[in-house]
């Protein structure tokens, strides 16, 4: 038998291998290295939530398959949190839709929303599944750098009208955003609304960070501005939130006709998931203020120990006003590709970080910066950084 010589992968993903979090991840195993790449925390969240999903699985529910949108339950326990935390009113029955994870939530939504040839404008950085989702959609991705300013990233709101055109159907936005740590400011998400409004955009936008904001910066869901909820599909997750990232319960708040249609491509995807974890999810939305404040200033103290370290060693850092990253320029050491640094740091240094070129379409404006996930416990924080300051500091 002959094989073909057509390529097995379809030309939409080609652009796309093995993600660099299972690259970095492996060489952490390989050599020992404390990974300070993939962003999960090493220790679970709240014993209460945890006991929640065994007593889900004991008591029998969720065991089988859960209902397409999600738990009732749930649906019930994020619609409360919306509008508990931002007066958001949402419908339970018709405008919520639990999905596995923010990542499918995201592959739908773009897979539902978008016709070949669409154009899709989205912050850069961005997520790597954002890229790859835009593609399977057959749309085209229109990047808006955000650049360094002011010991942060900041967009250009002129760049972003201008990046705008007859063939931009949706906003892809992302705040806290990862990699970079930004938090769009009010009078941002001012703007980004009255140009969906003006040009008639949908707009998806990730806020799974949306309780990880530091010192004055403050989260502002999109579908509060005026014109936007009509056309706003929002995203969230319990992962980040509640530190149980493998659960993969994440989920949808849209006016009806944006949750139908993304639901009429989720139920293709994984159908459902996560059952006995969707019932402790909605116990963890229930959780007081208290422990929403307390994680906050636990991750904002490792986010300055691990800041302090890296600037210590020798690392241009940006302090992060949100999510569980910080981005470092490491030109100051000496180096300018991203890539060949990390991929040499677990032999250098013991330490495991990730290149931020792999978020850009615009490679050469990523090449010098590298992020680092601080949501790991103190004393691995302490180890890492100690371990940077005898392989770089002079």
């Amino acid at each position: 038998m002959t094989s073909s010589a057509r390529p097995f992968l379809n030309r939409r993903l080609t652009e796309f291998g093995t993600t660099i979090f299972a690259e970095m991840s492996a060489l952490a195993v390989t050599t020992g290295s404390i990974n300070l790449g993939q962003g999960f925390p090493d220790t679970d969240g709240p014993e209460e939530v945890r006991e929640a999903a065994v007593r889900a699985l004991r008591d029998g529910r969720g065991n089988q398959y859960p209902p397409g949108p999600g738990v009732p339950e749930l649906r019930a326990a994020i619609a409360a949190h919306q509008e508990r935390r931002y007066g958001l009113a949402y419908d339970p029955d018709t405008e919520v839709l639990v999905t596995a994870g923010a990542t499918e939530a995201i592959a739908a939504a773009l897979l539902a929303l978008l016709e070949p040839g669409d154009e899709v404008v989205a912050l850069e950085p961005y997520y790597d599944s954002y890229a790859a989702c835009i593609a399977m959609a057959g749309g085209r991705r229109v990047p808006v750098t955000l650049r360094p300013s002011e010991g942060g990233f900041r967009l250009d709101l002129d760049e972003l009208r201008d990046a705008v055109t007859d063939r931009t159907r949706l906003l892809l936005i992302n705040t806290p955003h990862n990699p970079t740590g930004t938090v769009l400011t009010r009078e941002e998400l001012r703007a980004i609304a009255e140009l969906a409004v003006e040009r008639d955009l949908l707009v998806v936008t990730d806020e799974v960070y949306e309780h990880l904001v530091f010192d004055e910066a403050e989260h502002v869901p999109l579908a509060t501005f005026p014109g936007m909820r009509e056309r706003t599909v929002t995203i969230g997750s319990a992962g980040k939130t509640f530190s149980f990232t493998g659960w993969k319960v994440g989920w949808v708040t849209a006016a009806p006709g944006l949750v139908t249609a993304v639901r009429s491509a989720k139920q293709f995807l994984t159908y459902v998931a996560s059952g006995p974890f969707q019932y402790a999810a909605a116990e963890a939305l229930r959780l007081p203020d208290a422990y929403f404040t307390a994680f906050r200033d636990d991750l904002r103290a490792k986010r300055d120990l691990l800041g302090a370290g890296l600037a210590d060693a020798g690392f241009t850092v940006f302090r992060p006003a949100g999510t569980y990253f910080v981005t470092t320029d490491i030109r100051p050491l000496g180096e300018s590709d991203g890539f060949a640094f990390c991929r040499a740091l677990p032999e250098r240094a013991g330490v495991v970080a990730i290149p931020n070129a792999v978020f850009y379409d615009h490679k050469e404006a990523g090449a010098p910066y590298v992020r680092f996930a601080f949501c790991k416990r103190v004393e691995v924080l302490a180890d890492a950084t100690e371990r940077l300051h005898k392989a770089f500091a002079r």
